[in-house]
């Protein structure tokens, strides 16, 4: 990890660009955060890791010399190729030019292959470690927590505001989709927060370091992770309703549930509560006797 922030600038110059705004670039010159970054992820030589939005390769560097494989992404082709060329001698890693995002739901399918080939050969965990561009980052980290590819822990650098989502509890204004899933999965928390100045250009708000870690017995309390998914989407879909009146709006498999008010009572839930205020431990309540009744 060398790139310093006038070694950068050289890089683009001498590539005959700039920072592209479009794709949220904005790049950590602050080394002993990069350090910080890869150490609270105690990367070990069986891990792959993905970065996303590898920029010139600056942390893809420090993070080739703990992981068994890194698979680097980057949609901007000059800068991948930048990193190419800095990078060449690094035989563990892995640049992919493309954008993460095949849509808002999917990753794009060639980091899929690149992911699933390098597990058959290193069997730790599956890591994303990066300075995540901003406009990719809640659908990159939603994605790898509902999979089908999946993350055992992320540790990623992101707008504070973004960490306030990731972070937040029931009742507050930042609550949604990103912090119940991350709730429901494991363990999240805001590691430091960043100002402006640890990156080039500087963005015009704060950031923050933010670390989840995947826990299986967490995980297990969920009966059926796809009707938790819908779950969750049917009540949150219409957050400032009531609970009972999120129910006509029930698509798929809650569709088939007839008996919402008695699920509402076991639950110990007034259904005249509204899906913002909820838990996410209510969500696994509710979600497990929605698959008692489908399954009976």
């Amino acid at each position: 990890m060398t790139q310093t922030k006038q070694q950068i600038q050289q890089l683009l110059t001498s590539a005959g660009i700039t920072a592209n705004k479009r794709f949220g670039q904005h790049f950590l010159i602050d080394l002993n955060l990069m350090r910080l970054l890869i150490e609270v992820a105690h990367i070990r030589n069986n891990d792959v890791v993905l970065e996303v939005g590898c920029g010139t390769g600056s942390l893809t560097e420090g993070l080739s010399e703990y992981a068994g494989k890194v698979i680097a992404v980057e949609v901007d082709k000059t800068l991948a190729n930048i990193a190419e060329r800095q990078l060449e001698k690094k035989e563990n890693v892995r640049i992919i030019n493309a954008d993460i995002l095949k849509s808002k739901h999917n990753l794009n399918q060639s980091v899929i292959g690149a992911i699933e080939s390098a597990r058959k050969k290193y069997n730790g965990r599956m890591l994303l470690v990066a300075n995540l561009p901003y406009n990719a980052a809640c659908p990159v980290i939603m994605n790898l927590i509902t999979g089908p590819t999946i993350a055992d822990a992320m540790y990623v650098t992101v707008q504070k505001e973004v960490a306030e989502r990731m972070t937040a509890a029931a009742g507050g204004k930042d609550y949604g989709l990103l912090s119940i899933f991350l709730s429901s999965a494991g363990d999240v928390k805001t590691e430091r927060v960043l100002k402006p100045t640890v990156f080039w250009p500087q963005p015009r708000v704060d950031s923050a370091m933010v670390s989840f870690v995947r826990s299986s017995e967490k995980i297990s309390r969920i009966k059926d992770v796809g009707l938790f998914s819908e779950v969750v989407n049917l009540f949150m879909g219409h957050r400032r309703k009531m609970l009972q009146s999120c129910t006509k709006f029930a698509q798929g498999k809650p569709a088939g549930i007839d008996n919402w008010p008695e699920i509402f009572k076991r639950c110990g839930l007034d259904s005249r509560k509204r899906p913002e205020q909820t838990s996410p431990e209510d969500y696994i309540a509710i979600t497990n006797l929605c698959c008692e009744q489908l399954n009976a």
